[in-house]
């Protein structure tokens, strides 16, 4: 029996328009399968470029103090917290693999305060989660004590921006009822053969 991956129409790769297609072919080449992500936000060509630009501008960027396992520390952390099965275990796959640790992932989704991470690292979760769950408080202590750990104003904005915008995204995974793909449940988890 295949399970849907959306509860909204999922446009056929020859249907899409070609710079889409392009880019879920150049993503399956690099990650031997489509992240289901990709088919089901194609259902709005113009939303999908408009989200993936945002996107990429965010976890691609190469300045600054955040690395990518941090990037996606982020949004492992704040998706388990607007319970987005997504975007947790997509991106708990993605963080095991840069972070090069198989038991990171689980621990941040589910309780940051006890996960085997450094200070730098629950001082940025325990950021990203207030402005997860409670933005207006945000205040200059916050920023003191991320200054303390080493970020800078920019990194401030860059560990808000993940959260907000992956806020959005789990919000629309949780509408569409969006499906993991099977091959994130185990990256990352063993080393490779």
């Amino acid at each position: 029996m295949t399970t849907a991956i959306s509860r909204f129409p999922v446009p056929e790769l020859a249907q899409l328009p070609d710079d889409i297609r392009e880019k879920i072919l150049a993503v399956q080449e690099k990650a031997g399968f489509v992240p289901n992500v990709f088919l089901t936000l194609a259902h709005r060509p113009d939303e999908f470029r408009a989200f993936f630009a945002y996107h990429d501008a965010l976890m691609l960027k190469q300045t600054g103090n955040l690395s990518k396992a941090d990037r996606e520390m982020i949004v492992t952390a704040t998706s388990a917290k607007n319970n987005c099965l997504y975007c947790v275990v997509a991106h708990g796959a993605i963080l095991r693999i840069y972070s090069k640790n198989p038991l990171v992932a689980d621990q941040v989704a589910v309780n940051h305060l006890k996960a085997d991470i450094t200070l730098r690292e629950s001082a940025m979760l325990d950021f990203a989660i207030k402005v997860c769950l409670d933005s207006q408080s945000v205040n200059d202590g916050d920023y003191a004590e991320l200054r303390k750990h080493g970020f800078d104003d920019e990194d401030i904005w860059d560990i808000a921006a993940i959260t907000a915008f992956f806020g959005l995204s789990n919000r629309m995974a949780n509408v569409i009822s969006m499906r993991p793909n099977d091959e994130f449940f185990l990256m990352g988890r063993v080393p490779r053969a």
